[in-house]
């Protein structure tokens, strides 16, 4: 799957002030990316502040970004959750046509055992009329799916494709790069490891800070996976302290203020999520108005 190598990145839902969503903004966002050089997109993942969207406004999205995006990139669709059957549903109910890959990730808050896991995985792969791609971060899920696990439904599943690896952890991921089948991706989902994991065999990311900074981020990809590592750990550490910085208090409220630097969008969040502090808003501003 050569389309999903190099750089993903995870799009925000961007809001006005009064919380709706800004439809303007989410189309200049695509374009900026899709001019700054990244792979493709990804579509209602976490960064989306997906848990926070009605239905209808998932529509919104999905619509304004499908149309946005005009068949420049490939696309992947966030398509998970804690209840299989209601996840095997919308696989079943909902038009996939537009999609390249959904990106699944593994069941939260419930805690399931790696056989839980399994069998929920299988489900959706069973149901998936499109690719699908696996996303295992730990931080947010309370549970680790591993890399048997991932191997195991990689070895079965001919349509399950890849891995989101967002443990953040360069063993396990470099345990998945040796025991991988042929051509099964392994993308990091963790920005400050990126580089490392490319280098160490891996495929690429699907990133929150490269959209931020789509021209460099994806040019330090690109240069792992041709095995330049001097060329690409210099710009590695042009962006580290920033990989640091959007995460601190959150995300996506880190990479909405670069974007509200950049012009492109408010820095607005919804509830439970709240806005960066001053000191690091201006911390960001300086960052993004240096690299820019």
């Amino acid at each position: 799957m050569k389309k999903f190598e190099g750089t993903g990145v995870a799009l925000v839902t961007p809001f006005k002030e009064d919380f709706s969503i800004d439809v303007e903004a989410l189309k200049r966002i695509v374009d900026f990316v899709t001019k700054g050089g990244v792979e493709y997109l990804v579509v209602l993942g976490t960064t989306a502040e997906s848990a926070t969207l009605s239905q209808d406004e998932k529509e919104l999205v999905i619509k304004t970004i499908v149309e946005a995006n005009a068949g420049r990139l490939p696309l992947v669709l966030g398509v998970g959750g804690n209840n299989t059957l209601k996840v095997v549903e919308e696989l079943k109910s909902r038009d996939l046509s537009k999609f390249d890959a959904i990106l699944s990730v593994s069941p939260y808050y419930n805690k399931p055992t790696q056989e839980g896991i399994y069998q929920h995985f299988k489900a959706v792969a069973e149901a998936s009329s499109i690719p699908v791609i696996l996303y295992n971060v730990p931080g947010r899920t309370a549970s680790n799916v591993l890399p048997s696990t991932i191997i195991r439904l990689a070895n079965d599943f001919k349509n399950v494709i890849g891995v989101k690896e967002a443990a953040g952890d360069i063993v396990q991921a470099m345990r998945l790069i040796q025991n991988k089948p042929e051509n099964f991706l392994i993308i990091s989902g963790d920005d400050m490891i990126t580089l490392p994991m490319v280098l160490a065999g891996g495929s690429g990311v699907i990133s929150v800070i490269g959209q931020g900074f789509p021209k460099e981020f994806s040019e330090m990809v690109r240069l792992g996976l041709q095995e330049k590592g001097k060329e690409a750990y210099k710009l590695h550490y042009l962006l580290a302290d920033s990989i640091d910085m959007i995460f601190e208090q959150g995300n996506p409220a880190g990479i909405k203020e670069v974007f509200k630097t950049l012009g492109l969008s408010e820095n607005t969040v919804r509830l439970p999520l709240v806005n960066v502090d001053e000191n690091l808003a201006n911390k960001l501003k300086n960052f993004t108005k240096k690299i820019s």
